[in-house]
C-alpha cells in the first residue's frame, strides 16, 4: 500500500518545475469565483477532505488540494493510495468523502456494498490516461509491442513457462523477462490485465507486483531485461532512467502522449480517471463542496499544472453536467 509520503513525494516533484506565478494564477483566479471565495458563498471554510483510492489518480487530487489551499488554509485534503479497489472498499463503508478510480465502480461487487450502506455518490471524470509500458533507458532491442506480446508475457497460462525474451518474439535475446506490474487491487492492474489479457483478473502471478510505482521505476530501470507499466505521467517524471514503448493495437505501432491518449490512436492503453464523491459528504461538509466545486472549476489547469492529459471538450461538457447533480442535491 502507498501511503501519503509516497504520493506527497510524488506532488512536491511535479510543483518543484512549477512556476509560483503558474501557482498563484491558478490558486486565485480559475474557475469563475471571486478571489479567496471557493466556498461559493463568501465565507472561508476549515475541516478534512479525506480521498483514497487510486495511486494513478492521486497525485491528480493530492495536486488540487495544494492549489485549494492556497484559497481555502484551514481545509486539509489528506489522500491516501490504497488502489481503486481498497478505495471503494473504504468509500462504500462510509470512511471517505471522495474515492479516486483508475476504473469504474464494478457494478457487481463494489455498487451493492454502496447501496447497502447507503453511500450515495456521482462519478466525476477529471483526467485522462495513457497507460504505459515502459523499459530501461539501457533497452536496445524494444521499441515497439503487439498486444499479443504482451498477451504472450502476461496471460495466466505464461506463468512459469514464458521466462525469457525470445519466447516472446525470437528476434529478442534469450535473456531473463522480469517483469513489474500493480499490484491486483489496483485499477491499473485491472485495466492493464482486461486490455491486455481480456479480463480483469486474469494475469500471471509470478511477477514483482506493488501499489507504488516508485518501485517499478527503480526495478525496470535497474534491468535492461525488465518491463512494466504504469500511468503515462509518472512515466514523463523518469523519462531519463526508461523508455516509453509504443504499442500496435492492430493499427501499427503508437507511442503513448497526452495526444494519442486524447484522439483514441494510443488503444488499448488509453483510459479514463475518476474521482467519486459521496452525495452526503457533498452535502453536509462545506470543506467537502468548496473543494469539489474548485476541482471541478479549475480541472483543465489542475491537470495541466500537475501533467496529466486534460479532458476533451466534450468530456468537459460531461464533467460539468455531472457535477452539476452533486450541486442541484445539495
Amino acid at each position: 500500500m502507498r501511503g501519503n509520503d509516497a504520493v506527497n513525494s510524488k506532488i512536491s516533484s511535479r510543483f518543484a518545475t512549477l512556476g509560483a506565478a503558474a501557482v498563484l494564477v491558478l490558486a486565485t483566479g480559475c474557475g469563475g469565483q471571486d478571489e479567496g471565495d471557493s466556498s461559493g458563498d463568501g465565507e472561508s471554510v476549515s475541516g478534512e477532505v479525506v480521498a483514497d483510492g487510486s495511486s494513478t489518480v492521486g497525485p491528480l487530487t493530492s495536486a488540487a488540494g495544494e492549489l485549494f489551499k492556497e484559497e481555502q488554509s484551514g481545509v486539509n485534503v489528506s489522500v491516501a493510495t490504497s488502489g481503486t479497489g481498497g478505495g471503494f472498499e473504504k468509500f462504500c463503508q462510509g470512511d471517505t468523502d471522495i474515492s479516486n478510480a483508475s476504473r469504474p465502480i464494478d457494478d457487481a461487487d463494489e455498487v451493492p456494498i454502496c447501496e447497502e450502506n447507503g453511500v450515495d455518490y456521482v462519478e466525476l471524470q477529471v483526467a485522462n490516461d495513457a497507460l504505459t509500458v515502459v523499459v530501461s533507458a539501457e533497452n536496445d532491442f524494444v521499441d515497439c509491442l503487439t498486444v499479443d506480446e504482451l498477451n504472450t508475457m502476461w496471460a495466466p497460462e505464461s506463468e512459469g513457462e514464458i521466462t525469457t525474451w525470445s519466447q516472446v518474439n525470437p528476434d529478442f535475446p534469450d535473456e531473463p523477462l522480469e517483469l513489474f506490474g500493480a499490484g491486483t487491487d489496483s485499477g491499473t492492474f485491472q485495466y492493464f490485465t482486461e486490455a491486455v489479457n481480456g479480463e480483469e483478473d486474469a494475469s500471471r502471478s509470478d511477477y514483482n507486483a506493488t501499489e507504488d510505482d516508485n518501485v517499478t521505476v527503480q526495478g525496470v530501470a535497474g534491468s535492461e531485461y525488465a518491463l512494466g507499466y504504469f500511468g503515462y505521467t509518472f512515466y514523463e517524471q523518469n523519462a531519463d532512467q526508461l523508455k516509453a514503448v509504443a504499442i500496435d493495437g492492430g493499427d501499427g505501432c503508437v507511442e503513448p502522449s497526452p495526444e494519442t491518449s486524447a484522439d483514441g490512436s494510443y488503444t488499448p492503453l488509453s483510459r479514463p480517471l475518476f474521482i467519486y464523491v459521496s452525495t452526503t459528504a457533498y452535502t453536509d461538509k462545506p470543506q467537502v463542496k468548496a473543494f469539489i466545486d474548485y476541482y471541478v472549476g479549475n480541472d483543465a489547469e489542475i491537470a495541466e499544472i500537475a501533467k496529466f492529459i486534460p479532458l476533451s471538450d466534450d468530456q468537459r461538457s460531461s464533467l460539468e453536467d455531472a457535477a452539476s447533480t452533486l450541486s442541484s442535491g445539495s
